[in-house]
């Protein structure tokens, strides 16, 4: 019972770090850079397997620099030829990232409370014997 309990911590942890990553990503998603710079990097969560059972989080990896140029002349960053630097990102699959990473942390999190009912549970009957 105590292994499920350690496992399913472990998924919500990752989870929670990936919906910090997603986040990050959706509220840099308007972020300008000058031409000269390099575009918000998108964050990328990866995971690996423990020998126990679960999972960690390994690393964060970054996306590309580069971003996309788009014509803005009236912003202050802009070159002379009116571009400024945005970073690659698509709200529409970050969103789904967002909705898949916060399912994944709840169902870890109802695990936990389900496992610690049952130790209860188990508890409560060893008083009453």
């Amino acid at each position: 019972m105590f292994d499920s309990i350690d496992i399913a911590t472990t998924g919500a942890s990752t989870y929670r770090k990936w919906l910090d990553a997603v986040s990050d990503n959706i509220a840099n998603i308007n972020d300008v850079a000058p031409t000269s710079g390099a575009a918000f990097q998108e964050r990328y969560v990866v995971a690996t397997s423990l020998p126990r059972g679960g999972v960690t989080v390994s690393g964060i990896e970054l996306g590309s620099a580069e971003g996309r140029m788009v014509q803005n002349p009236d912003h202050p960053l802009a070159d002379e030829d009116g571009y400024v630097r945005i970073p690659d990102i698509d709200l529409s699959e970050q969103m789904g990232y967002l909705i898949m990473a916060q399912r994944g942390y709840q169902a870890n999190l109802a695990v936990v409370d389900r496992a610690t009912s049952a130790y209860e549970a188990a508890l409560q009957l060893g008083k009453n014997a």
